[in-house]
């Protein structure tokens, strides 16, 4: 399998949170989603549910950056939906 950590590096964000998104793909990491049962402390979940995304949007996903135009929800929303465009679809 595809290293999909690397291959993240350099493409366009999937998770754009409008008026945080940097839109700048050097930027661009695997930001996993977590869910319940799929990891824990110490322990990523599977590369397979993640999506690509900016530092801006990485951190906001991953709570380092509060901001309050969007709800928790709202924002695992565009988190689990940018999850729909996968580094493997990028690189055929």
């Amino acid at each position: 399998m595809a290293d999909l950590r690397k291959a993240a590096r350099g493409l366009m964000c999937t998770v754009r949170i409008p008026g945080h998104c940097n839109h700048n793909p050097e930027t661009s990491v695997l930001a996993h989603y977590r869910l319940a049962g799929t990891c824990g402390t110490a322990t990523k979940p599977n590369d397979m549910q993640a999506a690509i995304a900016c530092s801006s949007c990485h951190d906001i996903v991953d709570g380092r950056v509060k901001i309050d135009d969007f709800t928790k929800t709202e924002i695992r929303l565009m988190h689990a939906e940018g999850e729909k465009v996968s580094p493997r679809s990028h690189n055929g």
